[in-house]
């Protein structure tokens, strides 16, 4: 497997432990709100950078002791052909995987928590299900394969999160009644607001002020009591 990235330390992007977060390359999603630009509309202005599977696990062996997890993110991981091979040969090593992904690839999401090989998974919610093609960038998604998603981690008892960036030209306060709604009893579920990283696939979206997403914030509260605000200035 190839990989496009490498953040050799975070104490953020695994809740509660030590990680390095791996980015894999290509989605299948075109977000506009996208921070992460180069690995989905313009890979191959990254492909200088790309790292062999083998020189990942090389670095890992060395931070056997010093790192508990591996985040693996994107683009949208759970494309790789090979994602499941490497994410066995990683646990050999000990240590936890947290997956981030998109969510449109049910089965294959199945398939890694059937054979016990995540310990956490992070799902993005775009919005609700009838602004989700608009919202990914592209003409037609069928959302059903969200809603299995969702019901895939709902039901897996693996440790799991929800969350949604917001864009004032994407959301409203409907989406997050609808979305409230839809996730209704989960656990964990977090807001987070745009930031325009300078890596975006469209330029000239806003994000919102933090009393409009402490709004938002009440409206998911009726249906997940647990929903919180995340990295919010």
């Amino acid at each position: 497997m190839k990989i496009y990235g490498l953040q050799k330390l975070t104490l953020l992007d695994y809740p509660g432990l030590v990680a390095c977060t791996i980015f894999t390359g290509g989605c299948n999603f075109r977000c506009p709100f996208c921070h992460n630009a180069l690995l989905v509309t313009r890979l191959e202005e990254s492909k200088n950078g790309v790292m062999e599977e083998e020189e990942v696990l090389s670095f890992l062996k060395k931070r056997v002791g010093l790192l508990d997890g591996v985040c693996i993110t994107g683009g949208e991981p759970l494309m790789q052909k090979d994602l499941t091979q490497f994410i066995e040969k990683v646990r050999l090593l000990g240590f936890k995987i947290k997956l981030d992904t998109n969510g449109s690839y049910p089965e294959k999401l199945k398939e890694l928590l059937e054979k016990g090989l995540l310990d956490y998974v992070a799902m993005d919610i775009k919005n609700s299900p009838d602004r989700y093609a608009e919202t990914c960038g592209l003409d037609i998604f069928n959302v059903e394969h969200i809603k299995e998603s969702v019901e895939i981690l709902k039901n897996s008892g693996v440790n799991h999160e929800f969350r949604t960036t917001v864009v004032k030209e994407f959301h409203d306060r409907k989406s997050f009644e609808d979305v409230g709604k839809w996730l209704s009893g989960e656990d964990k579920y977090y807001i987070q607001n745009f930031k325009d990283s300078g890596n975006l696939i469209k330029e000239g979206l806003r994000g919102f002020s933090k009393d409009e997403l402490n709004e938002f914030l009440s409206v998911v509260k009726k249906f997940i009591p647990g929903a919180e605000l995340r990295e919010v200035e």
